[in-house]
Order: C-alpha cells, then structure tokens, then sequence
C-alpha cells in the first residue's frame, strides 16, 4: 500500500506519483520455469511475455491486466544467473542444510518462518476481492495435493482480521478459507494468504519465495495495511 505525505512533510524533490516499479524472480532448474510461470498465473498473475533463452525461459507478468504496457506492476522470472546459484548451493552446503548436521541458525530461521510467515523476506499483493482471494486458496490447496508438478511445492498460511467489526466476523467466520482460521493478522479489517514455494529461490538462505495476498475489507480506514497492531 502506497501513503502519500502531506506537502509539509514530503522530502524535498520527492514526487507523489511513484508507484511500484516491478519484482525480479528466479527459478533454480530449467525444468522449473514453466511450473513457476504455471504457479504465478495460478495466483492471478498475468502472463505478457515469454522469451526462449538458453538455460530457461524469461517471463514478464503484470498484478494489473489494465496496466499491462505500463511500466509499474510487472513481476519479471528468469532463470537463476550461474554465479547465484553456486552461491546458494555453497551457503547450503556450508550450513549443512537439510542435513543431519544443519546449523542452529537454520534450524531457527525456519521455525520463526514456520510461525510467521512475514517474519522475514516476502512480497505482497493487494487482491480487491476476497471471493477471488478464497478462491485462489481453494484452487492453490488442490494443485498442492493433487497436480503432478505443483504437489507438495507449495505452504499455504493464513490469517484472519482481529475480532470486532460484526460485518467482518461474519463473514469470515463463513468463509470456506478463513472460517476456521485460528491466526490472526497485526490488524483488523483484512485477511492475509502466504504462499512458500521452493519453485522460487529467493530469501536469505535462496530456498524459497513467500509471497502474500492481501484484501482490505472497504469502507475502514483502519485496517492491517494502514494500522500495525500488537
């Protein structure tokens, strides 16, 4: 979510205009770049581009198809570049990932990760339906127990607004996504989806990408994107 800064606090030379530009993502083998582009259009990304290079395809998406040739809202996926994933793989093998021998400090990251999932590196998207939002969950839970390519590649968590608007509680309580949800957001009046995926390589350690959706229920000004509660 962008704020604008009243004139009398906004940074000499700073424009109200700026908006997000675009996000650079990468896949680890060749072989995963079609499941990754696959993954993207599955969360409601649009595909605009695809380009045949040697050791993966080069993708562009944009969150908005209304915005398709702009130059803001595009997620860019490539192939990792050679010098990054030897870096990857010798930070791995350094820590002893996925090893009996995995360092404490690994051990550590995943469980704040496993109990936060924007405890650390991830990007969000701003999702103007919450029955789009349900539904992409549902479709998302499915590709992850069922599709040949996706199954087990994905960690779907969920978090529900904080109780205290009737209309809210309601409908989330019957929402077929969030009506059991015990985690709650550091906010009230939206609801938050995480996807991890190691179908993406990014983050500290170059395993995995988290990405979240957010919705905004209308008409509150005070909601998780405006207001942080603890």
């Amino acid at each position: 979510m962008a704020t604008t800064a009243p004139e009398a606090t906004r940074p000499a030379g700073a424009r109200s205009d700026r908006t997000m530009g675009h996000l650079a993502l990468h896949y680890g083998a060749e072989s995963d770049g079609p499941i990754a582009a696959r993954l993207l259009k599955a969360m409601g990304l649009v595909e605009t581009q695809v380009l045949s290079l040697p050791g993966g395809n080069f993708y562009r998406f944009v969150a908005n198809p209304g915005h398709a040739a702009r130059g803001d809202g595009i997620i860019y996926l490539a192939a990792l570049p050679e010098p990054q994933r030897k870096l990857i793989e010798t930070i791995q093998s350094l820590l002893g990932m996925e090893t009996a021998a995995q360092h404490q400090a690994v051990t550590d990251y995943q469980a704040m990760l496993a109990s936060d999932p924007e405890a650390s590196f991830h990007f969000g998207f701003l999702v103007d339906s919450l029955d789009d939002l349900e539904a992409m969950v549902l479709n998302l839970r499915d590709l992850n127990e069922f599709d040949p390519e996706l199954k087990g590649r994905l960690t779907i968590g969920v978090n529900r607004a904080r109780r205290g608007d009737a209309e809210v509680d309601a409908r989330l309580d019957a929402s077929p996504v969030f009506g059991s949800c015990e985690r709650y957001a550091y906010g009230r009046n939206g609801v938050q989806v995480f996807v991890a995926t190691d179908l993406i390589k990014a983050g500290q350690l170059g395993d995995r990408m988290f990405l979240e959706f957010d919705y905004v229920f209308p008409g509150r000004t005070d909601h998780i994107l405006s207001v942080v509660e603890l």
